[in-house]
């Protein structure tokens, strides 16, 4: 059993590592430009004017400005709205390059995601494992009776709303622990956290997503397969840092530690 669930652990790695380094992956990000802060339209080393209003970013572009939209090249104006696909999917293009449209409590924004950035030049790989049974515990997920949004910290220093689901429950290294939790559409878990090793021998924190809990809230919490946030490959990601609590006073040697 344990071979199956290292073999297994070894073929998430590489998938993720495959992932990441993907040319329109996290490394590929090189800015994410607020349109709120550039009222006039105009966004740093991006061709064309991008104005947003409540209901997205409306495109003003010339020939001469190179850019393409749904792969044709574009002159005139479009109202694009968030793109929720992969980057490589996103509307917009300007050459190799991709223009991602997101919005984040109703603030609009562009992302560029460039394959050829330094990032992606320089990356080696992902330092994690090895795989280690003991990091993998059963765990029990405990739902709030509504929402609960809790206003936290993210990596580009601006504070947002982020929604928990519940308390995820758990033993490890003999005490019982607890994570507060959001869900995703799918009903997997997220956990943000961090440990003892956080900012010395690990990133200052980390990403959890346990499976969806069964009908008694049962579900594996395997630390095997913490994960590296997005902003810990390109700095223009806004990840939430972890709630209040979800700081565990023990060294999780397990997962994803850092860039190799």
């Amino acid at each position: 059993m344990t071979t199956d669930a290292s073999d297994a652990w070894k073929q998430w790695h590489e998938q993720r590592v495959e992932g990441v380094a993907d040319p329109y992956g996290p490394l590929a990000l090189t800015a994410t430009h607020w349109a709120e802060d550039y009222p006039e339209g105009r966004l740093p080393d991006i061709p064309g004017n991008w104005v947003a209003d409540e209901d997205g970013v409306v495109l003003t572009a010339a020939e001469a400005d190179g850019l393409t939209v749904d792969g044709r090249p574009f002159t005139g104006e479009v109202r694009l709205s968030a793109d929720l696909g992969p980057a490589a999917g996103s509307r917009v293009a300007l050459g190799a390059k991709r223009l991602v449209v997101l919005v984040r409590e109703g603030v609009w924004g562009v992302r560029v995601y460039d394959p050829g950035s330094a990032a992606r030049q320089a990356f080696r790989g992902i330092e994690a494992g090895p795989y280690d049974p003991r990091w993998s515990v059963p765990g029990r997920f405990t739902p709030y009776e509504g929402t609960r949004t809790v206003r936290l910290a993210n990596a580009d220093g601006r504070e947002r709303g982020f929604d928990l689901a519940g308390e995820l429950t758990f033993t490890l290294a003999g005490q019982e622990r607890t994570l507060k939790v959001a869900q995703q559409g799918d009903g997997r878990l997220w956990a943000v956290f961090a440990d003892a090793t956080s900012g010395d021998t690990s990133f200052r924190f980390r990403f959890l997503f346990p499976p969806a809990p069964d009908a008694e809230g049962r579900t594996t919490v395997d630390f095997n397969r913490a994960q590296l946030p997005p902003c810990a490959f390109a700095d223009h990601f806004i990840c939430p840092f972890p709630a209040p609590g979800n700081t565990l006073d023990v060294a999780v040697e397990a997962g994803e530690r850092r860039l190799s």
